[in-house]
């Protein structure tokens, strides 16, 4: 995918805007890798510059799929360390959840 990109971020590091292939795109980053736009599928997470939602990569995974199975179906549209960062990403909202219901001992 050819992008020419014109970004601009507000100061309190928000929603960015992008000029790829002559479209606007707008997106809130979540990592590197995964965004909420707006305007693709209802700001549910999804890999960058793609449709393809985080969800179903993280559903994959735990069908027994593997990371390299995901990456080689998807002609490289996700990159392998775009599925590392949802994992991880997942984790870390895994373990804040513990913690949030678990008290400190």
């Amino acid at each position: 995918m050819a992008k020419t990109i014109s970004q601009s971020q507000s100061k309190s590091g928000g929603l960015v805007r992008e000029e790829v292939g002559g479209q606007v795109y707008e997106y809130y980053p979540l990592g590197k890798y995964i965004v909420s736009a707006p305007g693709v599928c209802g700001g549910r997470p999804t890999f960058k510059y793609t449709r393809i939602e985080v969800e179903v990569f993280l559903d994959l995974l735990a069908a027994g799929h593997s990371v390299d199975e995901l990456v080689e179906n998807y002609q490289g549209r996700v990159p392998r360390e775009a599925v590392e960062e949802a994992l991880h990403l997942a984790a870390s909202l895994l373990k804040q959840k513990a913690e949030a219901v678990v008290p400190a001992r």
